[in-house]
């Protein structure tokens, strides 16, 4: 071989390895059976339609208010955290502070080059570790009342028109483009149908002729599939999937853990 053709071979490998780094921490790379948690955030209350039949029983097994602590996870995994399966599993101490130390990276950091990620050495993916360990993730991947003293939860009193939704429209498709995650907040206040938080990570299908944007979701609650949203620049809302909890529909959109203070 001439060394011209091991210089090519070279400058091709470059940039082959550049390419699968890139995805490596693009959102484009995100799998819902690898990349999110294996157990499922619980309401306080009961639904049926989206409206509410009773409380649910007091039981200190349940995980509950924890939907922004999870899309959050999702994300901080996905970005800062590598797995070997076939080295050795960590004892419960040790995976204990290597948890720890992913969730207290900043969700809205750039991703970390592979082996400067913090590694979970036993196991595939997230999911199967979460699946694993579930009471173990559950007491070290954050608390869920600090989501509510979140400056960014403010949006929701005044931000009530339709141009703010574009804006926000805008952001959701250059976040994207950028190959970034965009963690949505859902909410309807004041009419509180829907007080939640989710994961956008891909377009579900291409713009329709109407304009219309959908996209898949990692929704907290639904571990077993993704959700849909969507964007209806006709009546320039977002809706989103129906479900037990929620009757589906409307729901304004405020983007959070995009940068500091949101």
């Amino acid at each position: 071989m001439r060394l011209g053709d091991c210089r090519s071979c070279g400058c091709f490998a470059a940039i082959f390895l550049a390419a699968a780094t890139a995805q490596a921490g693009s959102a484009a790379g995100f799998n819902f059976q690898r990349d999110t948690l294996a157990f499922a955030n619980t309401t306080v209350f009961e639904y049926h339609n989206g409206e509410v039949v009773s409380r649910w029983s007091r039981k200190s097994d349940r995980y509950t208010r924890r939907c922004f602590v999870m899309t959050r996870t999702a994300e901080q995994f996905y970005k800062f955290a590598r797995f070997e399966p076939n080295a050795p599993r960590l004892d419960e101490n040790e995976l204990h502070k290597r948890i720890r130390a992913v969730t207290r990276k900043q969700p809205w950091h750039d991703p970390l080059p592979q082996e400067k990620r913090i590694v979970f050495p036993g196991y595939h993916n997230v999911r199967e570790m979460s699946q694993a360990h579930t009471r173990l993730m559950q007491r070290n991947i954050g608390l869920g009342w600090v989501a509510y003293l979140r400056p960014g939860n403010g949006r929701m009193f005044y931000l009530h028109d339709r141009g703010y939704q574009e804006k926000t429209h805008r952001l959701l498709e250059d976040a994207l483009a950028r190959g970034e995650f965009f963690i949505a907040y859902l909410s309807d206040f004041p009419i509180l149908h829907i007080n939640h938080s989710v994961l956008v990570y891909k377009h579900d299908q291409p713009r329709s002729a109407e304009g219309i944007d959908h996209y898949i979701v990692y929704d907290p609650n639904h571990p077993e599939a993704p959700r849909h949203l969507e964007w209806l620049p006709a009546k320039r809302e977002i809706n989103y999937q129906k479900d037990r909890e929620f009757a589906g529909g409307f729901t304004r959109v405020f983007q959070v853990y995009g940068k500091w203070m949101q």
